[in-house]
Formats: structure tokens, C-alpha cells, sequence
């Protein structure tokens, strides 16, 4: 293989989606008792259903059969069954009845491959195995999903555009003073700045150096051996009620390579009675104009071609962007050397 084919290859899975990684891919409630649900990772399609215990399981969304998406069927006594005929496969991929054919030598065969899932947080993550990770490591849930002193909620949406476009989103503080200028809590701060990168024990901080706490100031990436994820604060003005700055948790999910799904945790820390009058004040005032914000992140991402990044001319104010790719193409890269030693091992 040459070095230009290899240089294709590490482009294309940063494009397509980095594998040996969790991914958020569904709420907790849209997985429901007795219907399944279909999603797209890194396009693969998948299945996701809840088994008699309620655990979610997660196979490929395909009938050993002829190919029906079983995210079409209906879950029977913890497993999956195909509307077209009938089949049932269970979270192992194992195809356990036809009930067209008894004794049909298609039983008891593992026919499709199944993904390790982890619920928390209100969200469904399913592991995307890779050559050089193919067991799932420990999911490592950032501070704020794993403390009780934190509390909000989880909203989602799908972009039209490609993964690495929302993750250039989030490392980019300083479009906060520009696209969200008229927003509720982005309205403040001054546009001209610059950018400072510090590294970190998991991954990088980006901050602008001559304002804190008026806009989007700052984000930090944590990268982990199964996952990634961001985090930055919104200055609150008082109308916002008891709890400080909001803090956004922010994961995305490729699913394919001209759509992404973004996760964000709003939270703020609060306790008590503040807890409880912030959760009724965010339902009742403050969502919309969170969800107004996100759609000025949508409209200008889809706006952009898909090869942007061929033409663009970055300036000191895209080191968190450009830190980003690096991190994205070194990961790249390393698989794509793994997968292709294990070929010229199994040749």
C-alpha cells in the first residue's frame, strides 16, 4: 500500500467516525418496553430494544432472514421479532425461533453481531468496537454525570452536517460573541480577542485570554481509551434564578458522513429548594432560548459545504480547532495501522 492510499484510508475514518468508542445514540425514553428503535452510528444501522429485565440490548438492524430491518418488529418475551416473517434473533444476534419452520436449521446460529450498551444520564451508549479495542474499556462519565450535585437536562438534536463540524463548533469560543450575539446569555463581551491552548492529563483547554465569565469564554475536551467529550460554562444573568453559570456537557455522534447527532447536558449546580425552582424555571422560560442558540449552530454548520476544510485559511483563533483534528487524525491513524497489520497477519 502506498503512503497516498494510506493518507486515504486515516481521512476517511476521521471522516466517517473514529471506532473503539462509545457513543451516545438515543434517550433513555425512546427506547421503549415493547417497540424497538432504529438508529444510525458511523453508518451502521442498529436496533436497540429492552429485554424482559429492562436492559437495552443492541444488534445490527438486519433480518438473518432477508435483510428486513427488525427495528420494523415487535419485541417477544425479551427478544426481537421480524415483522416480515416472524423471526426472532435475541441480544446476542443468536436467531432463537422461526416460527414459519420448526426445527429450522437457521435456530441457534449467531447470525448478526451485537454492541455492548451503557445507560446513565438519561442517554443510551453503545460501543462501536475497533482492531485495536474490540472488548469496550470502562466508560468514564464526566464529573458532572456522575455527581449528585449536578442536576439538569438532556437535549438532542440531528445536524445536517458532518461530525467533525460540531466537534469544530465546541472548540471554537470565539464565534459565542458573534452568531449568538442577540441570545439571552451570549449577548455580552467583546469581539476582538485572542486564544490560549493548555494541555491537560486527558486532553486540551481553550480559553480567550482577555475575557472570563461574559460569553462562551472557554471549552475543554477530555479524550479517554473508549471516549470523548466537552464542556464549557454560560455566564447566567440573575434573571436566570439560584445555581451560577450553566454548565454544558457535550458529546456528539457520527451517523454517516453528512449528519451528526449532538448530545448536550444542561446543568447547573444546585440543591435543595433552588434545585427544584431552577428545573421548574428552565421548563418554563429558559429552553426556548436555549434551543433558539443551538439552532444558529445548526443553520450555519449545514450552511457550509462538506469539504469546507479544503478551502479554509485558519488564523490564530482556530488552535482549538486545529488541536482537535490532530487529535482525531492521530487516532485515525493508529487504527487504520492496526487493521491493516491484522490483514497482512491473517494473509
Amino acid at each position: 500500500m502506498t503512503a497516498i492510499d494510506k493518507k486515504s484510508l486515516i481521512e476517511q475514518r476521521v471522516n466517517t467516525g473514529l471506532l473503539g468508542q462509545w457513543y451516545p445514540v438515543a434517550k433513555s425514553v425512546e427506547v421503549k418496553g415493547t417497540r424497538p428503535l432504529g438508529v444510525t452510528a458511523l453508518g451502521q444501522k442498529l436496533v436497540l430494544w429492552r429485554d424482559g429485565a429492562g436492559q437495552i440490548q443492541c444488534i445490527e438492524d438486519f433480518c438473518p432472514h432477508r435483510g428486513a430491518p427488525l427495528s420494523y418488529g415487535e419485541v417477544h418475551e425479551g427478544n426481537i421479532g421480524c415483522r416480515y416473517h416472524g423471526v426472532v434473533v435475541n441480544g446476542e444476534g443468536v436467531v432463537v425461533r422461526v416460527p414459519a419452520m420448526p426445527e429450522c436449521a437457521l435456530e441457534g446460529r449467531k447470525a448478526l453481531a451485537s454492541f455492548e450498551v451503557f445507560e446513565s444520564n438519561d442517554a443510551v451508549f453503545v460501543y462501536i468496537p475497533s482492531a485495536e479495542q474490540p472488548e469496550a474499556p470502562e466508560f468514564v462519565l464526566p464529573q458532572e454525570l456522575a455527581s449528585d450535585e449536578w442536576t439538569g437536562f438532556l437535549c438532542t438534536a440531528v445536524w445536517g452536517t458532518n461530525y467533525r463540524y460540531a466537534l469544530d463548533n465546541l472548540a471554537d469560543p470565539m464565534h459565542g460573541c458573534y452568531l449568538h450575539s442577540e441570545s439571552f446569555t451570549l449577548a455580552y463581551g467583546s469581539k476582538q480577542d485572542l486564544m490560549k491552548l493548555d494541555k491537560t492529563e486527558s486532553g486540551f483547554h481553550i480559553s480567550r485570554v482577555g475575557q472570563v465569565g461574559e460569553n462562551f469564554d472557554w471549552s475543554e475536551f477530555e479524550v479517554h481509551p473508549g471516549n470523548m467529550f466537552c464542556f464549557l460554562d454560560i455566564p447566567y444573568p440573575p434573571a436566570a434564578g439560584p445555581g451560577g453559570f450553566m454548565r454544558i456537557v457535550g458529546m456528539v455522534l457520527p451517523i454517516d458522513e453528512t449528519h451528526c447527532k449532538v448530545f448536550f447536558w444542561r446543568l447547573r449546580k444546585v440543591s435543595g429548594l433552588a434545585r427544584d425552582s431552577w428545573r421548574l424555571l428552565y421548563r418554563a422560560r429558559l429552553e426556548e432560548n436555549h434551543w433558539n442558540v443551538l439552532e444558529q449552530d445548526r443553520v450555519m454548520l449545514e450552511g457550509m459545504p462538506d469539504d469546507a476544510r479544503k478551502r479554509e485559511m485558519l488564523y490564530q483563533h482556530d488552535i482549538g480547532v486545529s488541536r482537535i483534528r490532530q487529535m482525531l487524525t492521530r487516532a485515525a491513524k493508529s487504527q487504520v495501522e492496526a487493521e491493516l497489520a491484522q490483514s497482512q497477519a491473517a494473509e
